[in-house]
């Protein structure tokens, strides 16, 4: 064999091999030199980025939620080292605590009658505003800043003062023949008052609706006209369908912050949950307990039984939306 033949056959079997490991080479960017190290600086940032965030988590949400469940198992007065009690606390809860009981019908009576009613009027108003275009910005404005203010002290200030013996609101109604003393000494009328109060700060509710309206189709409308629907048949059958997920988180944001409610109804009541413990709702008894009384043990377990109700509420929405909540491109 020549020299020039085995060359080429040498030549061919190297060519050969360089095709071979060239086919085992990872192919993309990490083939490049550097650019393994690249990916790993990269993903080392981003975590970088996520340590102040990782932080908080962990040091004022996890952490202190895993230590407020295990002081709901103890004794503890904040002064002294906690007491392990194990159920007591739950037990004593619910079949030795009257105020809790009434505090937790309260809390219900308020979330179950102020949160469809303050999501009607937001829609009522969303509805009127989205049929409006002169001063639309004016009128929004004005229905949202009390929802930006509403869960201020001062404004909880003013509305006792308003709903109080010889306040505005009894003045008026003294001038009309109706009599009633003051809503805010009255047991029958400070519950209806801080609904009243809740109600009035629809004002995000409102806007979130009004962005809803906005993407309804109005063909939808036209094609429901020109089938002879009235205005309370294009409401019932384009309008709600359309609107069933802007309701559905609506409802739940309302539903959590009703439950939540506490620096309304602690300065109206000045702190004692009066009167005849009507406003005594189950935040402002969680406080009394803890801070007022030094039951930290029991004001856990009180914050525990509320979020573990509040997250139930949460899972049948979620499990019953599919039955009345429909999404654009669904099939059902």
């Amino acid at each position: 064999m020549s020299t020039t033949a085995t060359r080429v056959i040498v030549t061919g079997e190297k060519s050969s091999r360089r095709s071979l490991m060239r086919r085992g080479r990872p192919e993309g960017p990490l083939a490049r030199p550097g650019a393994r190290g690249r990916v790993v600086r990269e993903t080392l940032a981003g975590y970088g980025f996520l340590i102040p965030w990782l932080i908080g988590f962990f040091g004022l949400t996890l952490i202190p939620m895993a230590y407020s469940l295990y002081l709901s198992f103890t004794s503890y007065n904040i002064f002294s080292p906690p007491k392990w009690i194990g159920l007591d606390n739950y037990i004593r809860m619910f079949t030795n605590d009257p105020a809790f009981i009434q505090s937790a019908q309260i809390t219900l009576v308020y979330v179950i009658v102020g949160t469809p009613i303050t999501l009607a009027a937001a829609l009522g108003v969303a509805m009127l505003l989205n049929y409006r275009d002169r001063g639309a910005a004016f009128f929004r404005s004005s229905f949202y800043a009390p929802s930006l203010i509403g869960g201020s002290v001062s404004v909880a200030i003013v509305w006792r003062a308003m709903f109080a013996s010889d306040g505005p609101v009894d003045s008026g109604l003294s001038f009309f023949g109706i009599d009633l003393g003051g809503w805010v000494g009255n047991p029958a009328l400070v519950l209806p008052m801080m609904i009243l109060l809740h109600v009035w700060q629809f004002g995000a509710t409102m806007v979130i609706f009004l962005a809803g309206l906005k993407q309804i189709p109005k063909e939808l409308y036209e094609a429901a006209e020109m089938d002879g629907a009235g205005a309370w048949h294009r409401f019932r059958a384009v309008t709600l369908p359309m609107l069933s997920p802007v309701i559905f988180f609506n409802l739940l944001l309302g539903l959590i912050g009703a439950f939540q409610v506490f620096a309304s109804a602690y300065i109206i009541s000045n702190g004692t949950g009066g009167p005849a413990g009507m406003t005594n709702f189950v935040t402002v008894y969680m406080y009394k307990r803890g801070f007022s009384d030094g039951q930290m043990g029991y004001a856990a377990a009180i914050a525990w039984v509320l979020l573990i109700v509040v997250a139930v509420i949460a899972l049948i929405l979620f499990r019953t939306q599919r039955s009345w909540v429909h999404y654009s491109g669904d099939n059902r």
